[in-house]
Formats: structure tokens, C-alpha cells, sequence
């Protein structure tokens, strides 16, 4: 049994640190869990106190290929043993051009692409909307109803939930056109996916004036959101739309990218061809990375000197990510990946009808969520059950974090070299929480 519980948890040591974090640390940033993590490997995570947990959440899904991998870790301390930092854009070093040369080639954008490389996912958003405004000399980005772009100015502004992540923050930026998200479960009159996908795109194109919109971005499947997969017939009548009026569509794979929904990407089970792609969490394993990547035509529309930044590709997280694509380009990771997402959804799908609580269980993949309601019929959304289930699972030995606009929504974000021992240890832990509601 992977789960071994030496102390109440938090324990003492965890305690110790939180007492010193409340004392020197901002408030502003949040805990899933009030453990302090002392190592990981794989799945697993040991915290100061010598508690061993199952790790469900991946570090906000970002080590998809588990925590620490040999590999990665090997690539990474060779290449600090070499160069720490040198700045692309003073001494420019192979890494960043070996990487944007893979990514380049497996993005599912058409035509030759490049690559951008940058250091965290709202970086990576706050370049695809520069870029698209340079490429059309636009100013209007349309964004989705639930979306989460990151915490910097542009992407707070496309982030729909406004708390906590834009309380007391505005004004926010200008020339932005938030437009409904095709939300299967809470679409009013049907759940009905072809149904959902039409009404949601003449809802959409009635708000959009097409001549003054630069890009549309849309995460494939919703993230912080609550892990709904966008119907294919919706991304298809997108797809076509942004190529009638010359719009750049971004897909924001940021979570959902690297192995997570077990496709290297989202869009390619979407079957969805954007011009840019916003890439991070999982790309380096646990470095910050992050990439703009996409129609070469569009990359170079910036100056020179117009994109970029001091740190972006650091060769530390360069080499990492170079591994991290080894990993998944033997095809055993994506594999295994697609045997943790069957497990995951017959799991969730016996669940829903066990627990009343459960209104939605969904996702694509092993990118799989949870809704949980107050009644199913209403399908009020109850925030308690789903903090009060995270609350359980971390009190008994497994990390899992909610989600959602209503915060009622539990996520699993499972690394992708979970054993079967380890996987079914923590799904009966999550069942016996889920009894308890």
C-alpha cells in the first residue's frame, strides 16, 4: 500500500512550515493541501513528516511523465553542469533551437511553423495575442465563458471566473469579447453535443464583428474551468470560421497538452487545426517552460526584438523538455495514458450512478472531472461536497484538487506513470470520500 500515514496529517513539521509561511510568505497564494512536500517520485509524494501520498494532481497537471523521471533528470543536471543561463538573445545555444525544431514538428498546425519560447503559460498567451494582432493589425480577442488564460493583465482579462483571480485587480484590458462555451451539462434546453455545438456558434458569431477580431482562443477542453471537452462539430464550425474571415485561432493546450488527454494534444482527437498553439505545465516536467507554437507566416510578424524576454528557454528547461518528448514519443507513455483514461472513466461513470452527489462525470481521456451537485435535477452546484471530498482525500492519503467555475467540480490529473496498485488505491480512497457526502 502506497499510502503510508505516520502522523495526523497535516503533521507537525507541516504545521511548523505553515506557521512560518503565514508569517513571511503573501497571502495570495492558495494550498490544495496544508502538506509541505519533502520529495516525489513517480506518483508518490513523502512530506516532511515522512507521510507518503498518491499523488492526483500532478503539480497542476505539469510532471504528466511523473514526478522526477531518470531521464529528465539526468538532462537537466548534465546541462546546468554546462550552461545555467546565457540569454537567447545574447549567446543563443542549441537547446532552444533543437526544441522549437520538435515542437515545430508536432504541433497539429498546418504548413511550416515556429516556435516561441517562453516562461509560464500566461506568457505564452500574453505573445499568441501579440503575435495575432501584429499578423492581422487587429485589436478584438474573442475568449469563452469559463476559460482560464493565466494571471497576467491579458490573460486575467480572458480568464472568465472573476474570484478569486480578479478581485480587486481592474481595470482590465481593453478590446476583449468574452462568447459562450459549448458546456454540454449546463446548456439550457439539451446536453444534446451536435445541438449545443449549433446554438453555441450562433450565440457566439452574433457578438463577434469578424473585420476588427484578430484571434479567437479557446482551450480545447476547459481547464480550470471544469475539464469539458469542446464538441468536435463546434471546433469544426470555428475552425472554418476564423479561416473564412482571417482570423487567428489559438488553442490553448496549457493543460490539456502532453499526454493528458492521451493524444500528445487535445485537437488532434478534436480534429482541429489552429494557427497557434499555447503550450506549458506539462512540457518541461517541472521546469518552467512555456512555448508560442504555430503558422510560421504568423510567428515572424513581430519585429525583430518585438517577442522574447531574459530567461524565456532557459537551457535547463530546454534540456528537461527535450527529454520530456523522448518520453512521449516512445509511445509507451501515450499508451499507458490511454489504459489510465479507460480505467479512470469506467471508474467515474459507476461512480455517477452510485452517489446522487454526481451530476457530470467527464473529460477526454485520462483527463477526467467530477460536477458535483445538491440535486441532479436542479443541478445546483455544491462547492461544499466538492471541497469538503478534496478535504477527505488529502486527510487520507491522496492529493487531488477541485475545479469549475462554481468550485464544485473535482479534477484528476493523474501522473501517467501511476501503477494500477497505485491508481486503484486512490480511487478507493476518493469512493470512500464520496460515501461520506
Amino acid at each position: 500500500m502506497p499510502i503510508r500515514l505516520q502522523t495526523p496529517l497535516p503533521g507537525p513539521r507541516s504545521r511548523e512550515l505553515m506557521a512560518l509561511r503565514e508569517r513571511f510568505v503573501a497571502r495570495g497564494p492558495f494550498h490544495a493541501t496544508p502538506v509541505f512536500a519533502a520529495r516525489a517520485q513517480g506518483a508518490l509524494i513523502e512530506d516532511v513528516d515522512g507521510n507518503t501520498l498518491i499523488d492526483f494532481a500532478s503539480g497542476i497537471g505539469v510532471v504528466n511523465a511523473g514526478h522526477a523521471p531518470p531521464s529528465v533528470v539526468k538532462a537537466a543536471s548534465e546541462q546546468a553542469g554546462r550552461i545555467l543561463h546565457a540569454g537567447f538573445n545574447v549567446t543563443p545555444y542549441e537547446g532552444y533551437v533543437r526544441l522549437a525544431e520538435r515542437l515545430a514538428a508536432v504541433v497539429p498546425c498546418a504548413g511550416p511553423r515556429k516556435t516561441l519560447l517562453v516562461n509560464s503559460g500566461a506568457e505564452a498567451v500574453e505573445n499568441a495575442v501579440k503575435i495575432a494582432r501584429a499578423a492581422t493589425g487587429r485589436p478584438r480577442v474573442v475568449c469563452f465563458e469559463h476559460g482560464f488564460h493565466g494571471r497576467t493583465y491579458m490573460a486575467m482579462t480572458l480568464t472568465a471566473k472573476e474570484k478569486p483571480y480578479k478581485e480587486g485587480f481592474g481595470p482590465f484590458c481593453a478590446e476583449v469579447t468574452r462568447v459562450p462555451f459549448p458546456y454540454c451539462y449546463r446548456w439550457p434546453g439539451t446536453s444534446d453535443p451536435e445541438r449545443v455545438a449549433q446554438e453555441c456558434f450562433a450565440a457566439m458569431t452574433a457578438a463577434i464583428a469578424p473585420e476588427k477580431t484578430a484571434a479567437v482562443i479557446i482551450e480545447p477542453v476547459l481547464g480550470e474551468g471544469g475539464f469539458v471537452p469542446a464538441p468536435a462539430a463546434f471546433l469544426k464550425k470555428l475552425r472554418a470560421y476564423c479561416s473564412e474571415h482571417g482570423i487567428v485561432l489559438v488553442a490553448d493546450e496549457i493543460q490539456s497538452g502532453f499526454g493528458r488527454t492521451g493524444t500528445l494534444f487535445a485537437c488532434e482527437q478534436l480534429d482541429v487545426e489552429p494557427d497557434l498553439m499555447t503550450l506549458a505545465k506539462g512540457l518541461a516536467g517541472g521546469l518552467p517552460l512555456a512555448a508560442v507554437v504555430g503558422r510560421a507566416e504568423l510567428m515572424d510578424a513581430p519585429v525583430v526584438g518585438g517577442i522574447g524576454g531574459t530567461y524565456g528557454g532557459n537551457p535547463v528547461a530546454c534540456a528537461a523538455a527535450l527529454a520530456v518528448l523522448d518520453l512521449f514519443q516512445d509511445g509507451s507513455l501515450l499508451k499507458r495514458a490511454r489504459v489510465i483514461g479507460e480505467i479512470l472513466t469506467v471508474a467515474l461513470e459507476a461512480w455517477k450512478q452510485r452517489f446522487p452527489r454526481i451530476g457530470d462525470a467527464r473529460g477526454l481521456g485520462p483527463m477526467r472531472a467530477l460536477e458535483l451537485v445538491r440535486d441532479r435535477a436542479s443541478k445546483e452546484p455544491d462547492k461544499e461536497a466538492a471541497s469538503g471530498l478534496a478535504r477527505w482525500c488529502w486527510e487520507h492519503g491522496l492529493v487531488v484538487l477541485t475545479a469549475g467555475t462554481f468550485g464544485n467540480v473535482i479534477r484528476l490529473l493523474v501522473p501517467l506513470c501511476i501503477t494500477d496498485e497505485d491508481l486503484a488505491e486512490g480511487l478507493a480512497v476518493m469512493a470512500a470520500g464520496l460515501a461520506q457526502r
